[in-house]
């Protein structure tokens, strides 16, 4: 039987945690939204250079299962709260919660790096056709900006962030299971 100490514990557990990943997720999705709407409103003319729209347009439906995680953590809050609760979730609703988050992280991650493909296969051929040494650049050479390095650490961070949801869900189902 399951004692009330063991229910405040897992309470305040859920509660910590989801906390946690929702500020964690939060800052870097604030990040990682920062960044893709500045490179879809800053124009790069260059002629020659290979699009990044594909990567970019991944790495934003990995940003879109981000917001959904986001929601997934202030649900968990929130039944971390009802835990404590007389009228608490059942094990089962628990853990379905947190499954949709795990199932939710995993297409994150998913899009996001066939996101990160798309944008490294891009700029490696971009890259392979510049010209070594000091040469002056001709018209077909079209130097890796600041921004497609940047849309690519956006990308990362969205996979770090949908990964630190997937380890915090994983834990809160170990926790909830290990009763």
């Amino acid at each position: 039987m399951v004692n009330k100490m063991d229910f405040q514990l897992l309470s305040f557990g859920m509660r910590r945690i989801g906390w946690i990943r929702f500020w964690i997720q939060s800052i870097l999705s604030v990040v990682v939204t920062a960044v893709l709407l500045f490179s879809n409103f800053v124009s790069n003319d260059s002629e020659g250079q290979l699009g990044l729209a594909p990567g970019l347009s991944l790495t934003s439906i990995s940003l879109i299962l981000l917001f959904f995680s986001l929601w997934q953590g202030w649900l968990i809050v929130r039944t971390g709260r009802a835990i404590s609760s007389n009228a608490r979730p059942s094990r089962g609703q628990t853990s379905r919660l947190i499954k949709r988050g795990i199932v939710n992280d995993l297409l994150g991650i998913l899009f996001g790096l066939v996101g990160y493909q798309a944008l490294m296969g891009a700029l490696f051929i971009q890259a392979s056709t510049q010209t070594q040494g000091i040469a002056i650049a001709t018209s077909s050479d079209v130097a890796i900006t600041g921004l497609e390095i940047l849309s690519v650490l956006s990308n990362t961070q969205v996979i770090a962030a949908h990964f630190i949801g997937l380890c915090f869900s994983l834990w809160l189902l170990r926790r909830i299971y290990s009763n």
